[in-house]
């Protein structure tokens, strides 16, 4: 093609609504043949360079020959006249930069005016090898590219980025991975811990992504084996710039639903979702602080059932780890309803109970034989114990709070979950007091979740002068404080009074016992079993021993006619413990003796 002479007068390359683009490079002595509107901005161009290039207003040309003056309208060109002014320097032979904030949109009008030939292979080697070599560029190329879906994904720009992006990002982790290994004192090699990895700088970067775009970069990244704590990272930081962008989502405050939903609730809402559908599976990959803040805007944005469902199983899987004012969550159902959001927070302890359930069956029944008081899952168990009391306490006021529901959190947990009783009764005392029109029937069936064996002594003497209390709870109370006192007297006595000590034993021990799980109870009781087993089978040996020497010594001396010497013998036998009560009468046979002594080592293991 001969090139238009450059030196030539030269006209105005737009003019547009808003104000006349003015360019130097369009030939004021070659009048204008062709008019091209597009959105934004009208063109007064030539024929000739435009056919030249591109084959799609080479056909709308041939389709107006009639008309001494052609004018086209390309209303829906990708990246509008900013983009169709580039392209039209091109076709003048006007040189111009190609760069990463125009490359995407340079793409996609090639495409569009079917310039693949010349400006689209420009187009597509500068985004190969400039583009995809950079993290930060292909972020910014994917940003370029939202505007310019669906044809930007059709002609694989967006994947090839996405690629370039999860590659990059994997690459640097496995690298500053390296930089961090060292050898320690005994000489062998480890990774030294950071608290943020200098491979993940590019959490900054794509947090100004689409959350469609952001959600495609994520699901690559995982596919390459990024990290799951830079996944959570990530997810974390992106969250915290979307959702905080409305302090009411995150950190809710007087604002009710009504007035949520009618803004941006569907955006905030897919964002949510979406977020929820990226948490990786391992644990501890995000705080579980950061699980409760989605859990109130999931709850806050009504988002899908699913969403909920999943948010909850996490939270669930880690709550040891979670503090009061996370289970606190709002409520936002209609008018009457209770203040804070009890439903879910029952939800979330049954995933709990069933997560630690499942664990346990997992495990060997050769467990049972265990000699150590306390599992690692027991540990988690007292710490959620611990924090459903309190939560029990800070909803116990509220008015609108059923006796169902109070009961359903306070029995979510087994009995041995709690060895002191304080933080139960606390919270039930305080739901006594905001609910006083209760029937003595519903105090006395809130009252049985208590083991009044296991209060403190503060609290002991609290509850036995509660009035709140029923009658019959007052009466256990009462009861156990005597007991305690009685204990304690006894363990002050001499050691020569066996029967107190007994009696102490056999308290401190159900104590003890009551403190720990089914599981260890089980194992010790066993070996309590087996140990009287063994003491009664050594009593029976004994006794048959004696026995067998008593038959041979009488048959000897009724041999030799001696009766002042069996006489003597007698006596000297019935000194012992075993045979005190026999005599010459045979009052007691050894059957008899044998299952007298089973029957006392009986009372004693119970």
């Amino acid at each position: 093609m001969d090139r238009i002479d450059k030196q030539h007068q030269q006209l105005p390359l737009a003019k547009t609504s808003r104000q006349p683009r003015c360019s130097e490079w369009i030939f004021r002595d070659v009048p204008s043949d062709i008019t091209i509107e597009v959105n934004g901005g009208t063109f007064a161009l030539h024929k000739f360079p435009l056919v030249s290039h591109s084959r799609r207003i080479r056909k709308l040309v041939a389709e107006r020959r009639d008309s001494d003056i052609s004018k086209i309208e390309l209303l829906n060109l990708p990246g509008g006249a900013e983009t169709f002014e580039l392209v039209a320097k091109f076709c003048y032979g006007i040189n111009f930069e190609i760069t990463s904030t125009n490359v995407a949109q340079l793409c996609c009008v090639s495409d569009y005016l079917e310039m693949t030939e010349n400006l689209g292979s420009r187009t597509e080697e500068y985004l190969d090898s400039v583009v995809c070599k950079n993290l930060e560029l292909c972020v910014g190329v994917l940003k370029q590219c939202e505007n310019l879906l669906p044809l930007a994904d059709e002609l694989r720009i967006i994947s090839r980025c996405i690629d370039a992006i999860a590659s990059k990002a994997c690459a640097e982790q496995i690298a500053s991975s390296f930089s961090r290994l060292e050898y320690s004192s005994s000489g062998r090699l480890h990774m030294s811990r950071q608290a943020k990895c200098e491979g993940d700088w590019w959490i900054e970067d794509l947090s100004v992504l689409r959350i469609d775009i952001y959600q495609r970069v994520l699901t690559a990244m995982k596919c390459r084996g990024v990290r799951p704590e830079s996944i959570g990272a990530s997810l974390v930081n992106y969250a915290q710039k979307e959702l905080t962008k409305r302090p009411s989502l995150w950190n809710p405050s007087s604002q009710t639903r009504s007035d949520i939903m009618a803004g941006s609730g569907a955006h905030e809402r897919v964002i949510v979702e979406t977020i929820v559908s990226l948490l990786p599976v391992e644990k501890l990959a995000v705080p579980i602080s950061f699980l409760f803040g989605l859990l109130r805007s999931a709850v806050m944005l009504d988002c899908s059932v699913a969403c909920r469902l999943d948010l909850e199983r996490r939270i669930g899987s880690q709550l040891d780890l979670a503090t009061l004012d996370d289970l606190l969550v709002p409520s936002f159902q209609h008018a009457g309803d209770t203040l804070f959001d009890v439903d879910t927070v029952h939800r979330i302890l049954v995933n709990f109970s069933q997560q630690d359930d499942s664990d346990d069956d997992l495990e060997d029944a050769s467990l049972f034989e265990s000699d150590s008081p306390r599992s690692p899952s027991q540990t988690a168990l007292f710490k959620v114990a611990k924090l459903v009391d309190n939560y029990l306490a800070e909803i116990a006021p509220d008015a609108n709070l059923k006796l169902a529901k109070f009961l359903v959190i306070a029995e979510s947990l087994p009995a041995h979950a709690r060895t002191i009783h304080d933080g139960l009764y606390r919270a039930i005392d305080i739901f006594l007091k905001a609910h006083q029109g209760l029937s003595e029937a519903d105090r006395r069936r809130l009252c049985k979740l208590i083991d009044f064996q296991k209060l403190s002594q503060e609290a002991g003497a609290h509850a036995a002068q509660n009035e709140r209390l029923p009658l019959q709870s007052i009466v256990q109370v009462l009861y156990f404080e005597q007991l305690r006192l009685r204990n304690a007297l006894f363990c002050s006595l001499p050691e020569e009074d066996h029967k107190p000590m007994f009696q102490s034993w056999r308290v401190n021990s159900g104590a003890l016992s009551a403190s720990m799980s089914p599981r260890d109870n089980y194992a010790s009781l066993r070996r309590e079993n087996r140990e009287l087993k063994l003491e009664l089978a050594r009593l029976r040996m004994r006794l048959n021993d004696l026995e067998k020497e008593h038959v041979c010594m009488k048959r000897s001396m009724e041999k030799s006619g001696s009766r002042k010497f069996m006489s003597s013998f007698s006596k000297k036998l019935g000194k012992l413990s075993f045979f005190a009560h026999s005599s010459s009468r045979g009052s007691s046979s050894p059957s008899k003796l044998s299952q007298r002594t089973d029957s006392k080592v009986t009372d004693r293991t119970y």
